[in-house]
């Protein structure tokens, strides 16, 4: 199925380098940022909680999903048509919103009503082959007198919403009432297709609790990359990827603080090796209270871990290389915010490619629902 695609890739590789292209610095530059109304009324829907986007090349259109569990509106994804020029981003405006229905054709209850039958809807991609919806839940892990143990899931809808099919989990990804597996809202974050569609790729926001503990002030922590075939979901492979450490103190000593990947995104959709990856650190008090940043990760070379039980001991695992593409701090933005969405838009008449973010404002008044989109060449 790979050896078919290679005449493909070749292809879209000259055509990419055949664009046209004027003198630019390299790196990454702020084209332009929207800032969506809070609580905004759409089709009787609440817009926010933004928690991933991604482009259609064969419309110019966006989706994107919205991590309400169902406790204002039903669990639902919004499509958008976003305007961005090489001089900046001229236009934001939803032009629908459907809910995600399960296989009984149901929507999903409200979190406050059913935990144990409601999702957490976090990424959204579109399939290359088929044009369907793929998106990741994080399921829920509550233990104590009422324990609530809900696996994270992969599946995809149709454009309407209706269920097509689920992806089987990786076993090391379901939850556990003992202190193994995911830990709660540290789950399935990340979502993307490499090798053409072939493959499905995952991210973990956190570390399992096998694998050493989360991101601290002084120490990252190692997060895993989950790969599956489209097809059947066997895992293929699993990468460790290093966590930098939390960014910045809480204010008062003591608060919350946690670092972790929010978004995965394929570099070249015929490669499988290359990624961005979206760390987002967030610290109680701090000023900034986030910090967000874009990295080129590499799989290549890294060791294999989908049958190392614990990375917290393992001396002679080789975790994923990366490097810095753009700290959203650089740049100059009205605020960085809660950016948990990640995608590709058109490339430009300069030769460079737009990468479109969006910020989950948890449905708070304090927060923003942000555009972002950027030029990187």
């Amino acid at each position: 199925m790979l050896r078919r695609l290679l005449p493909v890739a070749v292809t879209a590789l000259l055509l990419a380098s055949a664009a046209p292209a004027t003198a630019r610095p390299a790196g990454v530059r702020l084209l332009g940022e929207h800032i969506v109304p809070f609580a905004q009324d759409y089709q009787g829907t609440t817009v926010g909680g933004l928690s991933g986007i991604d482009y259609d090349p064969k419309t110019g259109s966006y989706v994107l999903i919205s991590d309400d569990r169902s406790d204002r509106q039903p669990a639902r994804f919004y499509t958008a048509k976003i305007d961005i020029t090489e001089d900046g981003l001229r236009g934001f405006e939803l032009t629908g919103t459907k809910p995600f229905l399960r296989p009984d054709g149901s929507t999903y209850p409200a979190y406050g009503k059913d935990p144990a039958g409601a999702t957490d809807p976090e990424d959204i991609r579109i399939d290359p082959w088929t044009g369907d919806y793929w998106w990741s839940s994080e399921g829920d892990r509550i233990v104590g007198e009422k324990p609530v143990l809900v696996d994270p899931t992969l599946g995809a809808v149709g454009k309407e919403g209706r269920f097509v099919r689920q992806l089987p989990l990786a076993p090391n990804l379901k939850m556990s009432a003992a202190e193994v597996g995911p830990r709660r809202n540290a789950v399935l974050e990340g979502l993307t297709f490499a090798a053409g569609g072939a493959l499905v790729v995952s991210s973990m926001e956190g570390p399992l609790f096998q694998d050493g503990p989360e991101p601290t002030l002084t120490e990252g922590a190692l997060a895993r990359i989950t790969v599956q075939d489209r097809f059947a979901g066997r895992v293929l492979s699993q990468f460790a990827y290093p966590l930098d450490k939390v960014h910045a103190a809480p204010n008062p000593a003591g608060g919350f603080f946690v670092n972790g990947v929010d978004a995965i995104l394929a570099v070249n959709q015929y490669d499988p090796t290359k990624f961005l990856v979206m760390e987002r650190s967030f610290a109680t008090g701090a000023s900034p209270a986030n910090s967000i940043r874009i990295y080129e990760a590499d799989t290549s070379g890294a060791t294999d871990v989908k049958r190392v039980g614990s990375l917290k001991d393992e001396k002679q695992v080789k975790p994923v290389r990366k490097r810095l593409l753009v700290d959203l701090a650089s740049l100059k933005l009205s605020t960085v915010d809660n950016v948990e969405g990640m995608s590709w838009g058109p490339r430009l008449p300069t030769g460079e490619r737009t990468l479109v973010l969006v910020s989950d404002d948890n449905f708070a008044k304090n927060q923003v629902t942000q555009v972002i989109a950027l030029a990187v060449r």
